[in-house]
């Protein structure tokens, strides 16, 4: 669903906006960190994120398509913003069911997608003060003011939001006290997102190094992050209050505000954040360095590590743990340990994503990828549940029908061959197979058929043939 937005919300994203500014800071993510909790315990958010984010288990890709998503819509030409609305639009309403306790929830709902907003705005004034630089009257209101064009443009108008600063507040402290609940998903943002987040993919063949790091950096994240929640919101969770806390966030957020200030400026923005966490193709940079030890700390903790005594096992227990690795890796996409729809449909949204299609493509895809979903239903979905466990698939894994995998594949060829040549070249290659923060993959430098295509496609996705373009695009990052 497209919206005409207003004239005058486009103007407010000039040269000197406030918002823009922020967006491109690596420290905005301490504010978008600290909104999405509270955007979470508003209990429509929280079941839709539970049911279809793949926050928890891809939270690296989720960071990757929150901040280009952001980007197009604060982008100085109307064009873009319209077509990043447009595609939201069409993936919110995609999601929408039923929680576990039977009520009803909806990506497109108004009064959600405010709160939204509204956490954003909120968590920037406190980033803001927290780090001693708090706004005055003027610059807040001109950020309210930003921040309420800002749900013009995704909502089609910005009346669920207050008119005035004043009235604001009197909202945000409303449905804190009466709104918000301690439900599951705040509980997986705060107590596994942080300790159970995959290495990123910098560190991804140093596991020794990544899990060192985050036995430290997980308490100290969650510690940080609860301490600048809102006191009526910890309050109303019985949310506990560690001795040292507070000053351990106060120090985080005047340390992300002093870097800010007196860093190169090409250091503290969020493309520089990116190049470390994927550093491929980058110019070297001070960091080289750390990321050269980072190895060497990893050889020594392999060295020192007793290797898995992996015991053998017969050709079909072989195929059995090959195909329970592949369910993990790439069918389950949300995390929960079995597959369903929201699993597929995640699929669907990242190549979408990925190749920025337009509607009549994505709904092709979208279509492709049903007609596979009700092959395995009809195959493996033997008690009509709407899901399929991993024991279930790795049992049946090898004679699972290929029709819808290959209609998935044929879509995916189309909206890959953008100049319609009937082959895929070294480009396009690399616009679907980019992986976390735009790096290029290795290969494909020459062309592939359509039956080439198709042919590796299905492999992978049967589990038969390891790729690694298609584990970058699919399996956890």
């Amino acid at each position: 669903m497209s919206h005409t937005v207003p004239e005058e919300s486009v103007d407010v994203f000039g040269p000197d906006s406030i918002l823009r500014r922020l967006v491109n800071e690596a420290r905005w993510g301490l504010a978008v960190t600290r909104a999405t909790l509270l955007e979470a315990a508003h209990p429509q958010i929280g079941a839709a994120l539970m049911e279809n984010s793949t926050f928890l288990t891809r939270p690296w890709r989720r960071l990757r398509n929150t901040t280009m998503s952001s980007r197009r819509i604060l982008d100085p030409d109307p064009r873009v913003r319209d077509r990043e609305v447009a595609r939201l639009n069409r993936l919110h309403a995609r999601m929408s069911g039923t929680d576990a306790q039977g009520r009803p929830y909806d990506a497109t709902d108004r009064e959600a997608r405010a709160w939204v907003v509204a956490t954003l705005f909120e968590s920037t004034v406190t980033m803001c003060r927290l780090s001693g630089e708090s706004l005055d009257a003027e610059a807040m209101r001109r950020l309210y003011d930003e921040y309420r064009a800002f749900l013009a443009l995704i909502d089609g108008d910005n009346d669920h939001l207050p008119a005035t600063l004043p009235q604001f507040w009197s909202y945000y402290d409303d449905v804190i006290e009466h709104r918000l609940e301690n439900n599951e998903a705040v509980g997986v943002i705060l107590y596994r997102l942080f300790a159970n987040v995959p290495a990123p993919p910098v560190l991804r063949g140093h596991p020794a190094v990544w899990a060192m790091g985050r036995a430290v950096a997980a308490p100290v994240a969650t510690a940080v992050t609860i301490s600048s929640l809102p006191e009526p919101f910890s309050r109303r969770l019985a949310l506990p209050d560690l001795p040292g806390s507070r000053t351990l966030m106060h120090s985080a957020y005047l340390t992300a505000a002093l870097a800010t200030r007196y860093l190169p400026e090409s250091w503290t923005r969020v493309e520089f954040f990116m190049g470390l966490l994927d550093p491929s193709g980058a110019e070297a940079s001070p960091w080289d360095a750390v990321r050269r030890k980072a190895g060497k700390v990893a050889a020594l903790a392999r060295l020192l590590t007793p290797a898995s005594d992996a015991s053998a096992a017969d050709e079909s227990g072989q195929v059995i743990r090959s195909a329970e690795r592949f369910f993990t890796d790439v069918l389950d996409q949300t995390g929960d340990g079995c597959l369903r729809w929201p699993d597929l449909a995640a699929m669907a949204r990242e190549i979408a994503t990925r190749l920025d299609l337009g509607e009549r493509d994505e709904e092709r895809l979208f279509q492709a990828y049903a007609a596979w979903w009700r092959e395995l239903q009809a195959a493996l979905d033997s008690d009509g549940d709407g899901r399929v466990t991993r024991q279930e698939y790795a049992a049946a894994a090898a004679l699972l029908p290929g029709s819808g995998l290959i209609k998935i594949a044929d879509v995916l060829f189309d909206v890959t061959d953008a100049d319609d040549d009937q082959k895929i070249d070294a480009q396009e290659y690399r616009n679907l197979f980019r992986t976390a923060f735009h790096r290029d993959l290795t290969g494909g430098d020459g062309s592939y058929s359509r039956s080439a295509f198709v042919r590796q496609f299905v492999s992978f996705m049967t589990g038969r043939q390891h790729s690694s373009a298609y584990n970058s695009l699919l399996s956890q990052e």
